[in-house]
Protein backbone atom coordinates (compact mmCIF):
# COMPACT_ATOMS: atom_id res chain seq x y z
CA UNK A 1 0.00 0.00 0.00
CA UNK A 2 2.89 2.36 0.75
CA UNK A 3 4.22 1.86 -2.80
CA UNK A 4 0.85 2.77 -4.33
CA UNK A 5 0.51 5.81 -2.03
CA UNK A 6 3.94 7.00 -3.10
CA UNK A 7 3.00 6.41 -6.74
CA UNK A 8 -0.06 8.62 -6.36
CA UNK A 9 1.95 11.35 -4.67
CA UNK A 10 4.56 11.31 -7.42
CA UNK A 11 1.95 11.72 -10.13
CA UNK A 12 0.11 14.50 -8.28
CA UNK A 13 3.38 16.42 -7.98
CA UNK A 14 4.47 15.76 -11.56
CA UNK A 15 5.59 18.27 -14.15
CA UNK A 16 2.92 20.47 -15.64
CA UNK A 17 4.21 20.30 -19.20
CA UNK A 18 3.20 17.32 -21.28
CA UNK A 19 5.95 15.68 -23.32
CA UNK A 20 3.71 13.34 -25.28
CA UNK A 21 6.53 12.58 -27.72
CA UNK A 22 8.64 10.51 -25.31
CA UNK A 23 8.86 6.74 -25.61
CA UNK A 24 10.29 5.41 -22.34
CA UNK A 25 12.47 2.61 -23.68
CA UNK A 26 12.98 -0.39 -21.36
CA UNK A 27 11.20 1.51 -18.60
CA UNK A 28 11.21 -1.51 -16.27
CA UNK A 29 15.02 -1.35 -15.97
CA UNK A 30 14.92 2.11 -14.42
CA UNK A 31 15.04 2.83 -10.65
CA UNK A 32 11.40 3.95 -10.71
CA UNK A 33 9.49 1.84 -13.25
CA UNK A 34 6.33 3.59 -14.47
CA UNK A 35 6.47 6.43 -11.95
CA UNK A 36 9.35 8.34 -13.52
CA UNK A 37 7.86 8.01 -17.01
CA UNK A 38 4.48 9.28 -15.78
CA UNK A 39 6.11 12.09 -13.84
CA UNK A 40 7.65 13.36 -17.07
CA UNK A 41 4.53 12.72 -19.13
CA UNK A 42 5.90 10.06 -21.44
CA UNK A 43 3.43 9.28 -24.20
CA UNK A 44 4.63 5.70 -24.53
CA UNK A 45 6.03 3.34 -21.88
CA UNK A 46 7.70 0.06 -22.83
CA UNK A 47 7.87 -3.25 -20.97
CA UNK A 48 9.56 -6.41 -22.28
CA UNK A 49 7.59 -9.51 -21.32
CA UNK A 50 8.24 -13.27 -21.14
CA UNK A 51 5.77 -16.07 -20.41
CA UNK A 52 6.87 -18.00 -17.34
CA UNK A 53 4.67 -20.59 -15.60
CA UNK A 54 1.49 -18.97 -16.87
CA UNK A 55 2.52 -15.45 -15.91
CA UNK A 56 3.65 -12.38 -17.85
CA UNK A 57 7.07 -11.60 -16.38
CA UNK A 58 8.97 -8.38 -17.09
CA UNK A 59 12.67 -8.63 -17.98
CA UNK A 60 15.10 -7.78 -20.78
CA UNK A 61 16.53 -11.30 -20.98
CA UNK A 62 15.30 -14.62 -19.60
CA UNK A 63 18.46 -14.84 -17.51
CA UNK A 64 17.43 -11.58 -15.79
CA UNK A 65 13.99 -12.73 -14.66
CA UNK A 66 13.35 -12.09 -10.98
CA UNK A 67 10.48 -13.43 -8.84
CA UNK A 68 7.56 -11.06 -8.44
CA UNK A 69 8.44 -8.74 -11.33
CA UNK A 70 5.27 -9.38 -13.33
CA UNK A 71 3.46 -7.13 -15.75
CA UNK A 72 0.57 -7.02 -13.28
CA UNK A 73 2.66 -5.99 -10.27
CA UNK A 74 4.83 -3.43 -12.08
CA UNK A 75 2.28 -1.91 -14.45
CA UNK A 76 -1.32 -3.10 -14.58
CA UNK A 77 -2.16 -2.93 -10.87
CA UNK A 78 -0.28 0.35 -10.21
CA UNK A 79 -2.00 1.94 -13.21
CA UNK A 80 -5.39 0.75 -11.97
CA UNK A 81 -4.59 2.15 -8.54
CA UNK A 82 -3.87 5.55 -10.08
CA UNK A 83 -7.18 5.50 -11.95
CA UNK A 84 -8.98 4.73 -8.69
CA UNK A 85 -7.27 7.70 -7.04
CA UNK A 86 -8.36 10.05 -9.82
CA UNK A 87 -11.92 8.86 -10.18
CA UNK A 88 -15.14 10.68 -9.36
CA UNK A 89 -18.82 10.08 -9.89
CA UNK A 90 -18.67 11.86 -13.25
CA UNK A 91 -15.89 9.80 -14.83
CA UNK A 92 -14.16 6.43 -14.89
CA UNK A 93 -10.94 8.09 -13.78
CA UNK A 94 -7.59 9.03 -15.29
CA UNK A 95 -3.98 8.20 -14.62
CA UNK A 96 -3.28 11.59 -13.03
CA UNK A 97 -4.85 14.89 -12.02
CA UNK A 98 -4.11 16.12 -15.53
CA UNK A 99 -7.24 14.93 -17.34
CA UNK A 100 -5.58 15.53 -20.72
CA UNK A 101 -2.78 13.07 -20.07
CA UNK A 102 -2.80 9.44 -21.05
CA UNK A 103 -0.27 7.14 -22.72
CA UNK A 104 0.26 3.85 -24.47
CA UNK A 105 1.74 0.85 -22.68
CA UNK A 106 3.87 -0.97 -25.25
CA UNK A 107 4.23 -4.64 -24.34
CA UNK A 108 7.16 -6.17 -26.19
CA UNK A 109 6.41 -9.89 -26.29
CA UNK A 110 9.70 -11.78 -26.18
CA UNK A 111 8.22 -15.18 -26.94
CA UNK A 112 4.78 -16.56 -27.89
CA UNK A 113 2.65 -13.49 -28.61
CA UNK A 114 -0.55 -15.47 -29.13
CA UNK A 115 -0.39 -17.06 -25.69
CA UNK A 116 0.89 -13.82 -24.22
CA UNK A 117 -2.16 -11.88 -25.37
CA UNK A 118 -4.47 -14.54 -23.93
CA UNK A 119 -2.82 -14.04 -20.55
CA UNK A 120 -2.91 -10.27 -21.02
CA UNK A 121 -6.67 -10.30 -21.61
CA UNK A 122 -7.17 -12.26 -18.37
CA UNK A 123 -4.83 -9.96 -16.46
CA UNK A 124 -6.55 -6.81 -17.73
CA UNK A 125 -10.10 -8.05 -17.06
CA UNK A 126 -10.28 -6.74 -13.44
CA UNK A 127 -9.10 -3.29 -14.63
CA UNK A 128 -10.92 -3.12 -17.96
CA UNK A 129 -12.03 0.53 -17.66
CA UNK A 130 -8.37 1.53 -17.23
CA UNK A 131 -7.33 -0.10 -20.53
CA UNK A 132 -10.35 0.14 -22.83
CA UNK A 133 -10.95 3.52 -24.46
CA UNK A 134 -14.43 2.50 -25.55
CA UNK A 135 -15.28 2.45 -21.84
CA UNK A 136 -13.08 5.34 -20.76
CA UNK A 137 -11.50 7.81 -23.22
CA UNK A 138 -8.62 8.37 -20.78
CA UNK A 139 -7.76 4.66 -20.62
CA UNK A 140 -4.21 3.50 -21.27
CA UNK A 141 -3.81 2.09 -24.77
CA UNK A 142 -2.29 -1.40 -24.87
CA UNK A 143 0.08 -1.95 -27.80
CA UNK A 144 1.66 -5.31 -28.64
CA UNK A 145 5.15 -5.29 -30.12
CA UNK A 146 7.89 -7.88 -30.53
CA UNK A 147 6.61 -11.39 -31.18
CA UNK A 148 3.18 -10.44 -32.53
CA UNK A 149 0.46 -12.79 -33.81
CA UNK A 150 0.04 -13.16 -37.60
CA UNK A 151 -1.16 -9.90 -39.12
CA UNK A 152 -4.25 -11.54 -40.61
CA UNK A 153 -5.42 -12.41 -37.09
CA UNK A 154 -5.18 -8.89 -35.64
CA UNK A 155 -8.79 -8.11 -36.52
CA UNK A 156 -9.91 -10.93 -34.22
CA UNK A 157 -8.50 -9.33 -31.08
CA UNK A 158 -10.44 -6.98 -28.78
CA UNK A 159 -10.43 -3.36 -29.93
CA UNK A 160 -8.57 -2.28 -26.79
CA UNK A 161 -5.51 -4.26 -27.97
CA UNK A 162 -3.57 -2.64 -30.83
CA UNK A 163 -0.31 -3.54 -32.52
CA UNK A 164 3.05 -1.98 -33.30
CA UNK A 165 3.24 -1.86 -37.09
CA UNK A 166 6.22 -2.03 -39.45
CA UNK A 167 6.68 -0.05 -42.69
CA UNK A 168 7.66 -3.22 -44.53
CA UNK A 169 4.33 -4.91 -43.79
CA UNK A 170 1.15 -4.78 -45.85
CA UNK A 171 -2.18 -3.98 -44.19
CA UNK A 172 -5.65 -3.96 -45.68
CA UNK A 173 -8.31 -1.42 -44.76
CA UNK A 174 -9.49 -3.41 -41.75
CA UNK A 175 -6.13 -4.49 -40.39
CA UNK A 176 -4.71 -0.96 -40.43
CA UNK A 177 -7.35 0.00 -37.88
CA UNK A 178 -5.58 -2.28 -35.41
CA UNK A 179 -2.20 -0.60 -35.87
CA UNK A 180 -1.34 1.92 -33.14
CA UNK A 181 1.86 3.26 -34.71
CA UNK A 182 4.69 2.39 -37.07
CA UNK A 183 8.11 1.54 -35.63
CA UNK A 184 11.40 0.84 -37.35
CA UNK A 185 15.14 0.84 -36.70
CA UNK A 186 16.75 4.22 -37.22
CA UNK A 187 19.72 2.33 -38.68
CA UNK A 188 17.58 1.43 -41.71
CA UNK A 189 17.47 5.12 -42.63
CA UNK A 190 20.64 6.68 -41.28
CA UNK A 191 24.04 5.86 -39.79
CA UNK A 192 24.32 9.30 -38.21
CA UNK A 193 25.90 9.15 -34.75
CA UNK A 194 23.95 12.04 -33.22
CA UNK A 195 26.80 14.56 -33.35
CA UNK A 196 26.49 17.79 -35.30
CA UNK A 197 23.77 18.08 -37.94
CA UNK A 198 22.01 15.07 -39.39
CA UNK A 199 23.06 14.59 -43.04
CA UNK A 200 20.54 16.29 -45.32
CA UNK A 201 20.07 13.14 -47.39
CA UNK A 202 19.17 11.16 -44.26
CA UNK A 203 16.87 13.91 -43.05
CA UNK A 204 14.93 13.89 -46.31
CA UNK A 205 14.68 10.08 -46.27
CA UNK A 206 13.25 10.19 -42.76
CA UNK A 207 10.83 12.96 -43.66
CA UNK A 208 9.44 10.95 -46.56
CA UNK A 209 8.84 7.97 -44.31
CA UNK A 210 7.24 10.12 -41.62
CA UNK A 211 4.98 11.77 -44.21
CA UNK A 212 3.85 8.37 -45.46
CA UNK A 213 3.05 7.19 -41.93
CA UNK A 214 1.18 10.40 -41.16
CA UNK A 215 -0.84 10.08 -44.38
CA UNK A 216 -2.23 6.89 -42.81
CA UNK A 217 -2.91 8.76 -39.57
CA UNK A 218 -0.28 6.76 -37.72
CA UNK A 219 2.46 8.13 -35.44
CA UNK A 220 6.04 7.02 -35.91
CA UNK A 221 8.80 5.76 -33.61
CA UNK A 222 12.39 4.84 -34.40
CA UNK A 223 14.42 2.58 -32.17
CA UNK A 224 18.25 2.40 -32.05
CA UNK A 225 18.56 6.19 -32.36
CA UNK A 226 21.47 8.09 -30.80
CA UNK A 227 20.29 9.00 -27.30
CA UNK A 228 21.36 12.58 -26.68
CA UNK A 229 19.89 16.08 -26.62
CA UNK A 230 21.07 16.99 -30.10
CA UNK A 231 19.34 13.94 -31.58
CA UNK A 232 16.11 14.51 -29.64
CA UNK A 233 15.89 18.08 -30.93
CA UNK A 234 16.48 17.09 -34.54
CA UNK A 235 14.05 14.17 -34.46
CA UNK A 236 11.44 16.41 -32.85
CA UNK A 237 11.97 19.05 -35.53
CA UNK A 238 11.39 16.65 -38.45
CA UNK A 239 8.18 15.32 -36.92
CA UNK A 240 9.02 12.08 -35.12
CA UNK A 241 6.04 11.42 -32.83
CA UNK A 242 7.62 9.17 -30.20
CA UNK A 243 11.26 9.86 -29.41
CA UNK A 244 12.90 6.68 -28.17
CA UNK A 245 15.03 7.30 -25.07
CA UNK A 246 16.48 5.71 -21.96
CA UNK A 247 16.84 9.22 -20.47
CA UNK A 248 13.25 10.28 -19.91
CA UNK A 249 13.90 13.14 -17.49
CA UNK A 250 16.61 14.72 -19.64
CA UNK A 251 14.58 14.29 -22.82
CA UNK A 252 11.50 15.87 -21.24
CA UNK A 253 13.50 19.01 -20.46
CA UNK A 254 14.74 19.27 -24.04
CA UNK A 255 11.52 18.72 -26.02
CA UNK A 256 8.91 20.16 -23.65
Amino acid sequence: MLRFALLGLIVCCSLQSIAQQIHAHNDYEKPEPLTNAIRHRAGSIEADVFLVDGKLVVAHEKSQIKPGRTLDSLYLKPIADLFARHKNRYSAGAVSDDRKYTFQLMIDMKDNGVEGIKLLEKAVAPYRTCFDRSMNPMAIQLVISGNRPPIADWIDYPAYILFDGRPSEQYDDETIKHVALFSDSFQNYSRWNGEGDMPEKDRETLKRFIKRAHSQNKPIRFWATPDNANTWKQLDKIGVDFINTDKVEECAKVIK
